[in-house]
C-alpha cells in the first residue's frame, strides 16, 4: 500500500522538472494525480510517463496559472476528473531574476504574479472543495531565497515573492485549521534541474557560484524534494501545519 492511496493530488507545473518527479513520485505512492501546465506536449509526456509506470494522472494544459479565470476552470476540472480533491501542490513557477538597479517594473510584475499571485490563486479556488473534502494539505513550494538573501543569482523580485509564499503559507494554516486543512511550506535551495543543468552547461565557475553557500557544496535532485511533499501530503504527517521546511543542503545555516 501507498502513503497516499485514494488521495487525489493537483500538482502545477508538470510539464517537466519537479513537477515531473511530483507527478511520477506521488502516483508510486497511490495518489489519483491532476498535472497542470502552459506546455501542452511535455505535459502529457509526463501523464503519459506516470500511466507506463502504472500509476493514475490527468494532463490538463495548456493553462495559464496567471489567469484566476482560467485557474478557477483548472480546479473545476480537477475536482471533476476524480470526484474530489484532496491535496494542493503549488510548484508552477515564473520568475525573473537581475539586480536592483536593472530590475524593472515589468520584470517585478512577471515576477510578482508568477510565484505569488499563481499559489494563491490555486489554494483560493481549491479551498472550499477541501472543506467540503472534510479537510486537505496545501503544500507550497517556497525557496530558501524568502528566508535568506542571496548573491548568485541576484533575486530582489523571487526572494521578495518566495517570502510571500511562507507568510501566506501561516496564514493558510491558521484559517485552514478550523476545517482540517494543513498548509506547509517547502523552501528548496538549488536543485538541479534538467532546465538549469542545461543552462549552466559546462560553466563549472557558474556552477560552484550557486552551491557555494550550501554546506554540502552540491545541487540538490528533484527527488529530494518530492520524497518530503509526498510524505506531508500523507496522513503520517498530520500534526504538521504551519511549517516551512528549508531543504538546501544547510545554506541557511549560516
Amino acid at each position: 500500500m501507498g502513503t497516499l492511496d485514494g488521495k487525489v493530488v493537483l500538482i502545477t507545473g508538470t510539464a517537466g522538472g519537479l513537477g515531473r518527479v511530483a507527478s511520477l513520485t506521488f502516483a508510486r505512492e497511490g495518489a489519483k494525480v491532476v498535472g497542470c501546465d502552459f506546455q501542452v506536449d511535455a505535459n502529457n509526456e509526463t501523464v503519459e510517463l506516470v500511466r507506463r509506470a502504472g500509476g493514475e494522472m490527468t494532463g490538463i494544459a495548456p493553462v495559464d496559472l496567471t489567469d484566476p479565470e482560467q485557474v478557477r476552470q483548472l480546479v473545476e476540472d480537477a475536482v471533476a476528473a476524480y470526484g474530489g480533491l484532496d491535496v494542493v501542490y503549488n510548484n508552477a513557477a515564473i520568475q525573473r531574476f537581475g539586480p536592483m538597479p536593472d530590475f524593472s517594473v515589468e520584470d517585478w510584475r512577471v515576477t510578482i504574479a508568477g510565484e505569488l499571485d499563481i499559489p494563491f490563486f490555486v489554494s483560493k479556488f481549491a479551498w472550499p472543495h477541501l472543506v467540503r473534502r472534510g479537510g486537505g494539505v496545501i503544500i507550497n513550494v517556497a525557496s530558501i531565497s524568502g528566508m535568506i538573501a542571496g548573491e548568485v543569482p541576484p533575486m530582489v523580485g523571487h526572494s521578495a515573492a518566495k517570502a510571500g509564499v511562507i507568510g501566506m503559507t501561516r496564514q493558510l494554516a491558521l484559517e485552514g485549521a478550523r476545517h482540517g486543512i494543513r498548509a506547509v511550506a517547502i523552501s528548496p535551495g538549488p536543485i538541479l534541474t534538467p532546465v538549469i543543468d542545461r543552462d549552466l552547461g559546462d560553466n563549472q565557475a557558474a556552477r560552484d557560484a550557486v552551491t557555494g553557500k550550501t554546506l554540502l557544496k552540491r545541487f540538490g535532485q528533484p527527488e529530494e524534494i518530492v520524497e518530503l511533499a509526498a510524505f506531508l501530503a500523507s496522513d503520517r504527517a498530520g500534526y504538521i501545519t504551519g511549517a516551512n521546511y528549508p531543504v538546501d543542503g544547510g545554506a541557511a545555516a549560516w
